[in-house]
């Protein structure tokens, strides 16, 4: 890859676009921290904060996302569906990692490494995260998309990625976008396997990855072995104030007023991101005001209690 080889991660930044898919390469597989034996310690200390979400390999392409462990419960603990990954039958992200002082320094040390190259073309990283995913065989992460872009390594093993463009309306309605930023919530996100045939498909390998533009559906089909994978996230400027347009959007869709898709009228998206600034400006000091903490999403690092 060009003007790319000079670090953890290589990317070709002269190709690079921040709302484009990318394919990348990396020199983490071996990394201490990203072991299996370290994991299982991980899993434990994150456990304990609630910083673990898994479900069984029951789980499909069509699963909803957010009910997924409840749908498909794996009741074995973390360090034990760690241990036995192999023949768990089980899905775990452990979640939030940079919570964790050790793998801080790991999301860092990530980060730091990309964000001058960031800057450059997609300023104000912040909300940093770092996500471990530990899959048995042929377990499935379901249909599903994040508010983050993200860097994501493959570490051990194999699966198979698939991918559509964060623009795609077939594969995400404005209505499914507006509600997700709203609230979390990816219910109007429904899978459809003709939605195949519109992704873009990586077979990742060790040392392998993919770059993913904030709120790019997504879907993993893990390979015939156990799978480690990694992704590093982060908000920017542009990230956060399109996540804002879609909660304003929601907002209005609700009083039977629906906006043209965001991006489509510069000056009405200035007027709309107005009215969220506003918004929230009171907002946050009506509940300061009641003694209630607000969760900024410009912060250095994300919140633990957002998975």
């Amino acid at each position: 890859m060009n003007d790319s080889c000079t670090g953890l991660l290589d990317v070709d930044w002269a190709a690079f676009d921040p709302w484009r898919i990318q394919a990348l390469r990396h020199r983490l597989t071996d990394h201490a921290l990203l072991q299996p034996a370290q994991l299982v310690e991980l899993g434990k200390r994150l456990e304990n904060a609630g910083q673990v979400r898994t479900h069984s390999g029951e789980a499909t392409a069509g699963t909803p996302f957010n009910h997924a462990p409840r749908l498909h419960p794996n009741r074995r603990p973390a360090a034990e569906t760690l241990q036995q990954i192999h023949q768990a039958n089980a899905w775990m992200s452990l979640l939030n990692v940079q919570c964790d002082p050790l793998y801080r320094t790991l999301v860092d040390e990530v980060l730091d490494e990309l964000k001058p190259r960031l800057d450059a073309v997609d300023p104000g990283m912040c909300y940093r995260g770092g996500w471990i995913f530990v899959t048995s065989p042929n377990a499935v992460t379901p249909f599903h998309f994040d508010k983050e872009h993200n860097f994501i390594v493959q570490v051990h093993g194999r699966k198979t990625l698939y991918v559509w463009d964060h623009r795609d309306l077939v594969a995400a309605s404005e209505e499914a976008r507006d509600r997700f930023h709203a609230h979390h919530e990816r219910d109007l996100l429904v899978w459809r396997d003709d939605l195949r045939a519109r992704a873009r498909v990586f077979h990742l390998e060790p040392g392998q990855g993919v770059y993913m533009p904030s709120t790019s559906p997504h879907m993993v089909e893990n390979g015939n072995g156990a799978s480690i994978t990694m992704s590093f996230t982060y908000y920017t400027a542009a990230t956060r104030r399109i996540s804002a347009l879609h909660r304003t959007r929601h907002r209005l869709r609700a009083l039977g007023l629906t906006l043209p898709s965001v991006g489509h009228y510069p000056m009405l998206d200035t007027l709309a991101y107005a009215l969220h600034r506003g918004l929230t400006v009171s907002g946050n000091a009506a509940r300061r005001a009641l003694g209630r903490k607000t969760c900024p999403d410009d912060a250095p690092y994300a919140s633990a209690n957002i998975a």
